[in-house]
C-alpha cells in the first residue's frame, strides 16, 4: 500500500511537472495548445499526442469559421495496417477507416521488379495511378479481346467491374495508388483470386475443365500470395479476338494529353474522366498541382462526393455541410480526404516554397464542379449585392469565368 501511494505521488509530482512545461511552451495553435491569443482556451494539462497536435492546428479551434458537427473527413495511409509481402506490400483504406468515404476505397501499392499482383477480377471497377517506377498491366474483357501494356510515371489504368487482370512491376522499385468504386472494398465476395478459386475447385473438375492430369494443380499456391516474385515476361499475347485499342483501351497515358486551362495561373490541373478515358464509366479523376500559397477556388460537385489522396506538401481545406456546419482539416503528404456529396469547399497550399499535389476522385463517368464566383457573377448583381450587403460595383466586377486554381495574391 505504501509503494502504491508514494507512485501515485510520483505520478502527480511528473503530471503537474508536464502541465508546467506546457503551460511555458504553449503559445498557440503553431505551438500545438487550444489558445487563439485573443483571451479563448488554455494549453493541454492532460495526456495529448503533441506531434499530431503540430500537424493539425486546426483541430485545435484555430479557424474561427469552424461551427457545428461535421464527421471526420480525414485519414492518413500511415495509420494503415501495412501487409507485406514477398515482392512488396500494400496498405488500404476503406470504409471502417473513414467512414464518411461511403463511395471510394483506396491504397497504395508496392511492387519490386518482376513481382506480380497476382491473376484477379473484382466485383467493383478499379482505377490506378502510377506514381514511381513503371509497370505491366494485362487485362482480358468477356469478349476475349486483351491488353498487355507498359505503364510509367503520371499514366492510368482503369479495370471495369469483372474483368480479369494482373499488375507486374517493372522497374526496381514501382508504386501505385489503387482507387475502386466502392467504400466497403473488404467486404467478401469483392475481390477473386485465381489460385484461390482453384485450390477451392476439385481437382477432377480443374482436369476436365483444362483437359490436363489433375497433378498438374498439385503445386498451385494455398492459401493465396496475393504478391508473389517472378521475373518479368516477355512473351508476347496473341490470339482471341484481338487487342483493346482507342476507346476500349485500359490505359490512359499522360503524354498523350494536354493539361487543362488554369485562369487562376495558379497551378496545373489533368482532368481524367469519360471525356478523355472513355472506358473510365464509374471514375472520375483530376490530376492537381497548386503552387505555394494558392487556392483552389470556393467550389462544390452537384454529381459526386469528392475523394482525395495528397502525394505531396501541406494544405488545408474548409467543409462546409449546410446549416452553419463547417469544419476546417489540414492534409500532408500520404492523408487521404473526402468532401460529402454537395459540400461546399476549397484546398489552400498553405507552404511558402513546395508545391501541393493531390489526386481528387469521383465516382462518375466525368468531373464537375460550380465555381462559387462564377455562380455569384452569373447571378443579377443587384440580387448578389443585397443578398451579400456587398457595394454593386463589387457584385458587377466578380470573374465570370472559374479560376480553378488561383495563384497566391
Amino acid at each position: 500500500m505504501r509503494v502504491l501511494q508514494i507512485s501515485s505521488v510520483l505520478l502527480a509530482a511528473c503530471g503537474a511537472s508536464s502541465s508546467v512545461i506546457e503551460r511555458q511552451n504553449g503559445g498557440g495553435f503553431e505551438d500545438g495548445q487550444p489558445i487563439d491569443g485573443n483571451g479563448k482556451g488554455a494549453p493541454f494539462s492532460g495526456a495529448t499526442n503533441h506531434a499530431l497536435d503540430l500537424q493539425n492546428p486546426d483541430n485545435l479551434g484555430r479557424q474561427s469559421t469552424d461551427n457545428g458537427v461535421v464527421p471526420n473527413a480525414k485519414w492518413s495511409f500511415s495509420d494503415s495496417k501495412t501487409r507485406i509481402l514477398r515482392g512488396g506490400w500494400v496498405r488500404e483504406q476503406v470504409v471502417t477507416d473513414l467512414p464518411t468515404s461511403k463511395e471510394i476505397a483506396a491504397a497504395q501499392q508496392h511492387l519490386t521488379k518482376g513481382s506480380i499482383r497476382e491473376l484477379h477480377w473484382h466485383r467493383v471497377a478499379e482505377w490506378g495511378y502510377v506514381y514511381a517506377g513503371s509497370i505491366l498491366v494485362s487485362g482480358v474483357d468477356q469478349n476475349g479481346q486483351y491488353e498487355v501494356t507498359k505503364l510509367e510515371e503520371g499514366d492510368i489504368w482503369y479495370f471495369p467491374k469483372g474483368i480479369a487482370h494482373t499488375v507486374q512491376g517493372l522497374e526496381d522499385e514501382n508504386e501505385f495508388l489503387l482507387v475502386f468504386d466502392d467504400g466497403d472494398f473488404d467486404a467478401v465476395g469483392t475481390t477473386f483470386n485465381v489460385d484461390d478459386w482453384i485450390t477451392h475447385t476439385p481437382k477432377s473438375i480443374l482436369a476436365k475443365n483444362f483437359g490436363l492430369p489433375e497433378d498438374v494443380f498439385g503445386s498451385v499456391p494455398s492459401p493465396n500470395p496475393y504478391i508473389l516474385n517472378a521475373t518479368i515476361d516477355n512473351h508476347n499475347v496473341t490470339g482471341g479476338n484481338g487487342e483493346l485499342t482507342g476507346n476500349a483501351s485500359f490505359a490512359y497515358y499522360s503524354k498523350d494529353h494536354p493539361l487543362e486551362k488554369v485562369p487562376g495561373g495558379g497551378g496545373t490541373l489533368r482532368i481524367v474522366d469519360s471525356t478523355t478515358f472513355p472506358i473510365a464509366t464509374t471514375v472520375a479523376a483530376t490530376v492537381v498541382t497548386l503552387q505555394p500559397g494558392g487556392l483552389r477556388e470556393l467550389h462544390w460537385h452537384p454529381n459526386a462526393e469528392e475523394w482525395l489522396y495528397f502525394h505531396k506538401g501541406q494544405g488545408r481545406a474548409t467543409v462546409f455541410l449546410g446549416s452553419s456546419a463547417a469544419r476546417t482539416f489540414d492534409f500532408r503528404a500520404g492523408d487521404t480526404g473526402v468532401f460529402p456529396d454537395n459540400s461546399g469547399h476549397y484546398i489552400e497550399n498553405t507552404s511558402d516554397t513546395e508545391e501541393l499535389v493531390w489526386i481528387e476522385i469521383y465516382k462518375s463517368d466525368r468531373v464537375e464542379d460550380i465555381s462559387l464566383t462564377q455562380w455569384l457573377a452569373l447571378t443579377p448583381a443587384g440580387i448578389v449585392a443585397s443578398t451579400l450587403k456587398i457595394p454593386l460595383d463589387v457584385a458587377e466586377n466578380l470573374q465570370k469565368e472559374k479560376q480553378i486554381l488561383i495563384k497566391n495574391r
